[in-house]
């Protein structure tokens, strides 16, 4: 895996104890979480013992206090071990981040302690059935009734759906509204509390150890102080959370186009057909150059938006560009690396066939890439 230059003698430190950790907690495990269809909440509390959930987070909450590029080392190698363990991601990077933004102290700390120790699992709570891109369109509402919301919708597709105990969920606190974004708020339900149902385990196609849920609501009954930052600004809030969900999910898809093109190289070399190895004939050497070369590209410029993200600056566009144009080069990977592998790459036991069905799904989560073209070329002045 390509070092990034903002890695210092820190990183490098951070990274090859999380790479050991994960080679002794995850991997030889990995195989069986995938057949459970989930990964144990030990797994979770081990990752909070060794720093590895929010290391963001305040040192007065119980964090380290690191920037955002300790955060794309946790993505990467875990992305390395498989698709599955974005849940990970999603809760460090994606979850925890509307808290810390927008809580108030006495919900920090309530809340952000046990988000760090893995006690607390979070979750996001946006796509319902009939709604997936189109947030100013949620039907899930939220109706004020003396110290209480009262909740009624459903939310689906949502990671960690299972584990989850803390979920932050979009909800209509205002239906009426003149402009549909402006009557969007955002919950903290916490797990228990009543008319809050947790539905079936979703069987997807790929990633799955990961657990993906749909989530119930029915006449639950939510307290006023659960409210996550002013009532009718959720809408702008996930807009500027977008960013960092959107640049998390290029890193992964970056991170896996990494890996298939490493597991391809190793096994193209040492396969032979025809009474040569397969890595001396020409049209795999012209293939495996293509792939090397996009990923370096993807590389360069996905560095370059990390370092501004970290820099707190605006990088919307190019961020949509990079989660639109690397997923689909991951994609096409898949299918590249699994051909050179012939018929094993159809074969479960080999981690290409993981990647192929994990792949897909990374062009459609955090907003399709029809959207991210949307997003771009409104950007562009058109």
């Amino acid at each position: 895996m390509t070092k990034y230059k903002f890695e210092s003698t820190e990183h490098e430190l951070f990274r090859k104890t999380l790479r050991k950790f994960l080679a002794e907690e995850a991997e030889p495990h990995y195989p069986q979480w995938e057949k459970d269809h989930l990964i144990p909440l030990e797994f979770w509390r081990k990752l909070g013992e060794m720093g590895y959930l929010c290391p963001q987070v305040e040192e007065q909450y119980g964090g380290l206090g690191l920037d955002f590029s300790f955060g794309v080392i946790i993505q990467e190698e875990l992305e390395r071990v498989g698709s599955s363990l974005i849940g990970v991601g999603l809760h460090n990077d994606i979850v925890v981040p509307y808290i810390e933004a927008y809580g108030s102290n006495e919900q920090k700390s309530r809340w952000l302690p046990k988000c760090v120790t893995g006690e607390n699992i979070t979750a996001i709570a946006m796509t319902e059935p009939g709604t997936g891109s189109d947030l100013a369109n949620i039907q899930t509402t939220a109706v004020r009734d003396g110290d209480h919301y009262i909740v009624n919708g459903q939310k689906t597709f949502i990671t960690n759906g299972i584990h989850t105990n803390l979920a932050v969920v979009a909800v209509k606190t205002n239906p009426q509204a003149e402009k549909k974004h402006r009557g969007i708020s955002l919950l903290v339900i916490e797990d228990g509390t009543p008319g809050f149902t947790k539905g079936r385990k979703l069987e997807k196609v790929g990633m799955h150890a990961q657990d993906t849920a749909e989530l119930y609501f029915e006449d639950c009954r939510v307290p006023v102080e659960n409210l996550l930052g002013e009532e009718g600004k959720g809408f702008i809030y996930m807009m500027e959370k977008l960013q960092q969900e959107r640049l998390a999910v290029a890193i992964a898809a970056q991170t896996a186009a990494e890996d298939m093109l490493a597991l391809t190289i190793d096994y193209v070399k040492s396969r032979e057909a025809f009474g040569k190895s397969i890595s001396d004939f020409q049209n795999t050497q012209f293939k495996i150059a293509e792939m090397a070369t996009k990923i370096e590209l993807g590389k360069s410029f996905l560095e370059s938006l990390i370092e501004e993200h970290i820099a707190g600056n605006d990088v919307v566009t190019k961020v949509s560009m990079a989660k639109y144009w690397i997923t689909e080069n991951a994609r096409e990977l898949a299918v590249q690396c699994m051909q050179l592998h012939g018929g094993y790459g159809y074969m479960e036991e080999y981690k290409i066939a993981r990647r192929y069905r994990d792949i897909p799904v990374m062009s459609i989560y955090a907003g399709t890439n029809e959207v991210m073209k949307v997003i771009i070329a409104k950007n562009l002045g058109l």
